[in-house]
């Protein structure tokens, strides 16, 4: 499926990295009273955030974009669709193809204009919720690649009266960059139906008090979205027809947005259509979402057991940063390496490391948190095709990256909480990125301390699967592996 021409569509709409730069608003106070809302831009710093200044911060909302720009394909998941339906008596549709949803010709005109195909795997089963009369409320967990953004693009145009120039839909996204890339699907998909308009409620977009918004779609942040709708009316909320809220897992990680995401939705009418998506499902933003859509249909993945079983596990034992470094070294001088990760637990680290792999003649791409996304974007671009071997990073790239030619990962330091224990997650998501598309993977572990022997034994605990010591006996089977 992943391979599908409708497939390149979606990175052609989920990513479309140059219509940032045309589409970018400078930030700056405005003289309408319509000033720039740092609560749309600012995420909320975690605990865990206020670690020593060198310290990787994880800035979940950039995250969330870079997987959007990075994403090449349509995400062939294996997970299975759950979907829990508010009448459970009601039969569940699905659709195979456009046609069958009986779209506007113009719609229709736009989506196969886009490149697409059929339907991706939830936009059979979430379409027809969404466009059915009368309107269906729906709660749904879809990751950047799935299609998840056409198929509610789709739904605001379809629900759109043209003839009525005042806001029917609004579309709430925790950062205005992701607002953007939102806007652009629209633009794309409605573009041979001129007669939709569509305004961005983002930072830097000035409006003139007392104006009355004619555009049908509305796109922003919260905290402009409630400004215009209550502050300045701008917005009439109850003529709003469809309500979504994207990316409610970034939006609750981000202070503020909860709060005025809540705020907005209690001016909408009874019988607004709300449509909330998330790319994971923990309790906060199930709590978070049932505040926010009420009789809700619910499309969710089912959990898939977490396996490592395709991943060779090997430690090293080190004295210090520069013995892991030497060791490092003599693993790249015994065996070939197609490409590799490495995973360091500060910029300081990674920058110290990226250095020296570069002076020992690596082709060396580094990645961390200060770089804008799209320098992030780029470097991944780079290592993806193959122009750096080595790519050295922090846990900013620890998710959603998938390079089928990376070998090797190796946690040049091993992932830890605030707290210092083992972070398990990061580990898994970490020495993931090898043994992907079903192939045998690779992942070096770099101990230097008691401490960090202690952390190795408890995440090999959690996993039960043995982390094995690497011996010089072992190069040539991690040659076969690695090569």
């Amino acid at each position: 499926m992943a391979t599908d021409s409708w497939a390149e569509a979606v990175d052609k709409q989920e990513a479309a990295l140059d219509s940032m730069g045309k589409l970018q608003l400078k930030e700056k106070p405005e003289e309408n009273g319509t000033t720039a809302n740092a609560k749309d831009s600012a995420p909320a710093k975690s605990e865990g955030e206020k670690a020593a200044d060198d310290d990787e911060i994880e800035d979940v909302g950039a995250q969330s974009l870079l997987n959007k720009l990075i994403r090449n394909n349509l995400v062939n998941t294996t997970n299975q669709v759950e979907v829990l339906q508010k009448d459970p008596n009601s039969p569940l549709y699905s659709v195979k193809s456009f046609e069958e949803l009986r779209l506007k010709p113009q719609l229709l005109q736009g989506v196969y204009g886009m490149g697409f195909n059929r339907p991706s795997k939830i936009q059979e089963t979430a379409l027809p919720m969404m466009l059915a009369e009368p309107p269906q409320n729906l709660i749904a967990q879809s990751q950047s690649g799935t299609g998840k953004t056409a198929a509610f693009v789709l739904a605001m145009l379809s629900h759109v009266d043209p003839n009525n120039k005042y806001p029917q839909c609004l579309c709430v996204s925790p950062t205005y960059e992701l607002a953007l890339q939102t806007g652009k699907v629209i633009e794309q998909m409605g573009k041979y139906y001129p007669e939709v308009k569509l305004v961005y409620a983002i930072r830097g977009n000035k409006l003139q008090r007392g104006m009355k918004l004619q555009e049908q779609i509305v796109i922003g942040t919260p905290g402009t979205m409630l400004d215009w709708c209550s502050k300045f009316k701008f917005i009439d909320p109850k003529k709003i027809k469809v309500f979504v809220l994207d990316e409610a897992d970034v939006m609750i990680a981000t202070q503020g947005h909860q709060d005025q995401s809540i705020r907005i939705q209690r001016m909408l009418p009874k019988n607004c259509q709300m449509l909330l998506f998330s790319a994971t499902f923990e309790e906060s933003v199930w709590n978070f979402a049932q505040r926010i859509v009420p009789d809700p249909n619910i499309i969710k993945l089912k959990r898939e057991e977490e396996t490592l079983d395709t991943i060779k596990q090997y430690y090293v034992l080190c004295n210090s940063k520069e013995e892991k470094f030497q060791a490092l070294s003599n693993i790249y001088g015994a065996i070939t390496i197609a490409q590799a990760m490495i995973f360091c637990h500060t910029r300081k680290t990674a920058g110290w490391l990226a250095g020296e792999l570069s002076r020992e003649g690596h082709q060396v791409a580094l990645l961390s948190g200060e770089m804008q996304v799209e320098q992030r974007a780029a470097v991944i671009e780079r290592f993806r095709d193959g122009k750096e071997k080595v790519l050295v990073t922090t846990n900013v790239c620890a998710r959603g990256i998938d390079v089928e030619q990376v070998s090797v990962v190796i946690n040049f330091d091993l992932p830890i909480d605030k707290d210092g224990n083992p972070d398990n997650e990061t580990y898994l998501h970490r020495i993931g990125r090898t043994g992907r598309f079903g192939k045998r993977g690779l992942a070096i572990n770099m101990v230097d301390s008691k401490m960090s022997m202690n952390i190795l034994y408890r995440i090999q605990e959690h996993f039960n699967k043995k982390i094995e010591k690497l011996d010089t006996d072992d190069l040539d089977e991690i040659e076969k592996i690695a090569s």
